[in-house]
């Protein structure tokens, strides 16, 4: 039969199976293994919790991902449901037939199927095993072979292989939600129950406000962390952190306090930081950095392909000193946005493109006081940035004339397919160009850009301004 109609067949078994929700969870032990994937899958998706449950605990194979699976509502509930069934400790199943579930993976938008492909051995074989915590799978795995290569085996060893380790991945969101707190303190009883059989790895963590959550800060094994996101925190507690999390490839920090990122609080980051080998984006939001560019970039790993930077306070001589970076080579995402680097002189940021024209793709530099003078200037080393796909710097003073230049100038650039780009300043109704807007005017010169876009057949081009 059609591999498309065979899948169609299984999904209306499955619901059909929901449809009677007693009658699925008694069948659940005498369900084919084909079958178990479509009825999770609509067992998730249409919120049926106790059928959840009582699937988990008799998964039979060694992971379920979530994946691409998504629920709008009650979502706190559905994945709660689904860890519900987790069997705490877990015991191992001497049959072949029975549950085998070791990797319980509720994180989302991944690319990855339900369950992995088994492999025929006795380790749970799964790409999305923690690599890096001591209370992993593969490190207790490890230890245990090293115990049985040595010879070393007694009563206490045997009654720990009995219990069979489980990982549990989530990413989580540190937020003042009353819901929000009980899920925490629910994944916290969880692991507790466990006796260490259950590791909780989170893998992009993000924080709200530090002085809420440390706690909780306590009890996570930070070590797994791949994404940290930290918002109102003082740098210092943020160092801490960092001491923690030496795996991280993406670090955001926003509303730092600014008096903590004076002298010896800066220095402690920058030397937590210089840890971090694997770091391949950062981004800095209302973080004091002005005139420190260079201390912060000596630090930083050359491979790091994202940087963003906005209201960072920088100057001319940052722009001068990003330019001469060995990360300017390598950056495929860069965001200046709110920061007065053309207040002075346009030849930092020129030079920067032209460092970075080999491998930027995504360019950000609203409200950044660029001038018509300013992005003539820069306009050539700009058109040199051939893998160009985003390019955004709205909230600019330009006139009407240097767009149209720019608009012809970027109209070689074949990847380039969405602009941001400011009104221009005669759409103003005072001088100033954050006066109030002329919608007609605004009218006139979107469909002057779209004239131009057709002309020169760039019609696969966006061009749109934060005013739509």
């Amino acid at each position: 039969m059609h591999q498309k109609a065979t899948a169609t067949l299984l999904e209306l078994a499955a619901r059909s199976l929901l449809s009677n929700e007693p009658a699925a969870i008694r069948a659940l032990e005498e369900l084919p293994r084909d079958l178990f994937v479509p009825l999770f899958i609509a067992a998730f998706l249409g919120g049926h919790k106790k059928i959840l449950t009582a699937m988990v605990r008799v998964w039979p194979f060694r992971c379920l991902h979530v994946g691409t699976l998504s629920v709008r509502e009650s979502y706190y509930e559905i994945v709660e449901a689904v860890i519900d069934g987790l069997q705490i400790p877990p015991v191992r199943s001497p049959s072949s037939w029975g549950p085998k579930l070791r990797i319980l993976d509720l994180r989302q938008d991944l690319d990855c199927e339900t369950t992995c492909l088994e492999t025929g051995t006795t380790f749970p074989f799964c790409f999305q095993c923690c690599i890096y915590s001591r209370h992993s799978i593969l490190k207790l795995e490890e230890a245990r072979h090293s115990v049985r290569c040595l010879g070393i085996v007694n009563s206490e060893s045997e009654l720990q292989s009995a219990q069979e380790p489980m990982e549990l991945l989530v990413d989580l969101s540190l937020s003042d939600t009353l819901r929000a707190k009980q899920f925490l303190s629910f994944l916290r009883s969880k692991v507790e129950q466990s006796v260490g059989s259950l590791h909780l790895c989170c893998r992009d963590l993000q924080i709200d406000k530090m002085s809420a959550h440390r706690s909780i800060l306590q009890f996570l094994d930070l070590g797994c962390v791949d994404h940290l996101d930290v918002g109102e925190a003082d740098l210092s507690e943020v160092t801490t952190l960092l001491a923690r999390t030496i795996h991280l490839d993406s670090l955001s920090l926003y509303n730092i306090a600014f008096k903590s990122c004076q002298r010896k609080n800066f220095r402690t980051f920058l030397n937590q930081l210089g840890r971090l080998d694997n770091l391949q984006k950062l981004i800095l939001s209302f973080f004091h950095l002005t005139d420190q560019l260079h201390k912060l970039l000596r630090v930083l790993p050359p491979q790091l392909d994202t940087l963003c930077l906005p209201l960072c306070g920088l100057s001319d001589r940052d722009v001068t000193v990003l330019s001469q970076s060995s990360q300017a080579t390598h950056l495929r995402l860069l965001n200046l946005s709110d920061n007065q680097i053309f207040s002075e002189d346009y030849e930092p940021f020129q030079t920067l493109l032209e460092k970075v024209s080999g491998t930027l793709q995504h360019l950000e530099m609203s409200n950044c006081l660029i001038t018509d003078s300013a992005l003539s200037a820069v306009l050539p080393a700009l058109s040199q940035c051939s893998h160009l796909r985003v390019l955004s710097f709205a909230f600019n003073p330009i006139t009407m004339p240097v767009l149209t230049s720019l608009l012809q100038h970027l109209a070689s650039l074949m990847e380039l397919k969405h602009v941001v780009y400011p009104v221009p300043v005669h759409c103003y109704e005072q001088w100033n160009f954050r006066g109030t807007l002329d919608p007609r005017k605004l009218a006139e010169v979107q469909a002057q850009v779209k004239a131009m876009l057709q002309a020169v057949q760039r019609d696969d081009m966006t061009w749109t301004t934060c005013a739509e």
